[in-house]
């Protein structure tokens, strides 16, 4: 079962975090609750007014994600990816997460990883966070993006300038 082992981390007070989340269109039930997940996180880590982007794929997450970066404390990205019958499942879940780790890495920006790959469209209902779901991977990668972009915070604060 996914999901099984995850830690349980409360969420902190995040609300001096600069925030945007970059979103897929395609797939919009699913892409709506994951979009949804994401504005629960933030509540909860009491983000004020996060930017939401919307792009035409997840093939568009990491380039928009770049342009986002230096100006947020951290971007989440949304998107799915459901199998198909040609390689192209492949090509574009490995640029999506390859192009977003790179920003995260050349920008030292928190990129919440919120793309869905699955092999069909249940068990992306089954992960959008909508009601019904096991589980809400837009609120799973809103939260740790927050999480993250509080600890570096911290981390800067006492001098850290990597």
């Amino acid at each position: 079962m996914a999901g099984h082992g995850a830690p349980d981390i409360a969420p902190t007070d995040c609300h001096d975090l600069r925030v945007a989340v970059v979103a897929a269109s395609w797939h919009t039930e699913v892409m709506d609750g994951l979009i949804a997940g994401a504005q629960r996180a933030f509540a909860d880590h009491l983000v004020e007014a996060p930017v939401v982007v919307r792009v035409p794929g997840t093939f568009e997450l990491p380039v928009t994600a770049a342009a986002l970066a230096p100006s947020y404390d951290a971007v989440i990205a949304l998107g799915v990816v459901i199998r198909g019958g040609t390689p192209h499942f492949e090509y574009v879940c490995g640029a999506a997460t390859d192009g977003l780790t790179r920003v995260s890495l050349d920008h030292h920006t928190p990129i919440g990883f919120g793309v869905l790959t699955c092999d069909d469209e249940s068990q992306a209902l089954d992960r959008a966070g909508l009601e019904g779901s096991r589980e809400d991977k837009g609120y799973e990668a809103a939260s740790a993006a927050l999480q993250t972009a509080a600890t570096l915070k911290k981390l800067r604060s006492r001098g850290y300038t990597g």
